[in-house]
């Protein structure tokens, strides 16, 4: 192994050791918080969001029920139709 090969390896290995040091320094530093503070903060976070009106609820809820009414029948009916192909091909035999 050359000189220029083994100072890579090294350079790598720091690399590594750096890497394996600061995930655990992380782990480290993270501290929990007490029940009161962390309901506080979910509470700031939930008047944050951006909650839809009545009406979006509505027409987000008609679309999901109408694709899934529409796709359920659609696996049907190709099921089905398959299934009495298949049956088909091997009564012919």
């Amino acid at each position: 192994m050359n000189r220029e090969l083994r100072r890579l390896q090294e350079k790598e290995e720091k690399r590594a050791r750096d890497r394996r040091g600061a995930k655990t320094q992380a782990r480290r530093n993270r501290e929990r918080v007490g029940l009161r503070q962390f309901v506080s903060e979910v509470r700031t976070e939930l008047k944050r969001v951006a909650w839809p009106s009545r009406r979006e609820v509505i027409t987000f809820t008609a679309v999901t029920l109408i694709t899934s009414v529409f796709v359920t029948a659609y696996t049907f009916g190709l099921d089905l139709t398959l299934k009495r192909a298949v049956l088909e091909l091997l009564a012919l035999r």
